[in-house]
């Protein structure tokens, strides 16, 4: 068998194909990113209330959306919601597909994170005469989000990887971009090589700026030495 050799002629081609494939891999990241940082922390709270059916509820979202496979969530929404009149174009099927899935995730960061902050400042919080909101607003949430940092950037790195699972959706990100170059030109080593050199350049850096916010938090933690700590929830 021919051992493979790189094209460099056709990388020089696909590259610009290849770019906007990265381009639109890295703002549907993005979208996403901002999307459920704020739906995580809602659904956190709401598991955390008071109310038992609105606990059921989200309890439910979760659990649904930790247990089933993200690839099967995204076809579902853009392949099977059209039987019934829903018709979604491939990014915002994307958008909305990783959105809820990670915001399931998040909203278990979130609440760890909550969990870790001691309750006596909530009854001196109380004492002074905040509500429950305010001081949750004021006090809690702010110190949760410094603790779970490190581990939502984990969660961040591992997103920007899930958003080649959009490729099944027709939907021209990297991975899809390089497999339409590779239905015209077969050469399966330069394409595929381009497209994993792009993912590790930008998902490397990444990686680098959360350990950096890891070894940040280590430092505050041995400064601050909380009671409790959150145990981070790994994708599965």
């Amino acid at each position: 068998m021919e051992r493979p050799v790189f094209d460099w002629e056709l990388a020089r081609e696909s590259w610009p194909a290849l770019f906007e494939g990265l381009k639109l891999t890295v703002e549907l990241t993005f979208i996403v990113i901002a999307i459920s940082l704020v739906l995580g922390v809602f659904v956190a709270l709401a598991r955390l209330s008071k109310h038992r059916s609105l606990r059921i509820v989200t309890g439910a979202y979760v659990d649904f959306m930790r247990a089933t496979p993200l690839l099967l969530q995204l076809i579902y929404l853009y392949f099977v919601l059209p039987a019934f009149g829903i018709r979604l174009e491939p990014f915002i099927a994307a958008v909305v597909g990783l959105s809820l899935n990670y915001s399931a995730y998040l909203s278990e960061v979130y609440r760890s994170g909550i969990q870790a902050i001691p309750r006596g400042q909530l009854d001196a919080a109380a004492a002074l005469g905040m509500s429950p909101a305010l001081s949750m607003r004021r006090i809690v949430l702010p110190q949760a989000i410094r603790i779970v940092i490190p581990t939502l950037g984990n969660y961040f790195v591992a997103l920007f990887k899930d958003t080649s699972l959009a490729s099944a959706l027709t939907l021209r990100e990297l991975l899809f971009s390089g497999q339409i170059i590779i239905t015209r030109t077969y050469d399966y080593f330069t394409i595929y090589t381009m497209v994993l050199f792009m993912y590790f350049l930008v998902g490397y850096p990444s990686l680098v700026f959360v350990r950096y916010l890891e070894k940040r938090a280590r430092s505050g933690y041995r400064r601050r030495r909380p009671t409790r700590t959150p145990v981070p929830v790994q994708p599965t």
